[in-house]
């Protein structure tokens, strides 16, 4: 497993070491040692998965303190555009973003900490994202910032993807204070 810190040091792309052979393959998609030596010493209390069609964009989401979420995220079929916003105030990336595509190709994992508005563009049809949180879902902390926000400048390569209603009417960057 290699762990690969990215333009935002605390995010990291985690690329799983994968054994091939006339069967088919394997690889440990976690390993709770190798992420604790590179800095991520969570522990995780809920798993998600998601599964949608191509130009699904989903995001930007995170959860407010106190339950405040790291996600360690992978596409198990398909592929996306997956993107952490920093909005950690005190942070010198604070609004900066890491996008990076993540698919069943080339299995690489996404480890976003506590701070990060998250999303994700699917690329595929009957894409199916999985997601390790450390924290329980919790309604009254949900937030968001809008997808296509100028001030961040987000490369989705798409200009009318398939968005929930609110997902639509998030609040752009300028107009949010962050609670990080």
């Amino acid at each position: 497993m290699e762990i690969i810190q990215t333009s935002i040091p605390d995010v990291l792309i985690i690329k799983p070491t994968i054994y091939k052979d006339d069967r088919g393959y394997f690889f440990e998609s976690f390993h709770q040692d190798h992420l604790r030596k590179a800095g991520v010493s969570m522990d995780f209390v809920q798993d998600n998965e998601s599964r949608s069609e191509k130009n699904v964009l989903r995001g930007l989401h995170f959860q407010t303190p106190p339950h405040a979420q790291g996600k360690l995220v992978r596409v198990i079929k398909g592929a996306v555009i997956d993107v952490a916003v920093d909005i950690r105030k005190k942070s010198p990336w604070y609004g900066q973003c890491v996008s990076l595509q993540l698919s069943e190709e080339n299995k690489h994992l996404l480890w976003i900490p506590p701070g990060f508005a998250h999303g994700f563009l699917t690329l595929e049809n009957d894409t199916i994202f999985s997601y390790k949180c450390t924290a329980y879902y919790n309604k009254a902390s949900e937030g968001g910032l809008r997808w296509n926000d100028p001030e961040l400048a987000i490369d989705w390569s798409i200009t009318d993807p398939v968005l929930s209603e609110k997902d639509n009417n998030l609040p752009l960057f300028n107009d949010f204070s962050s609670p990080f």
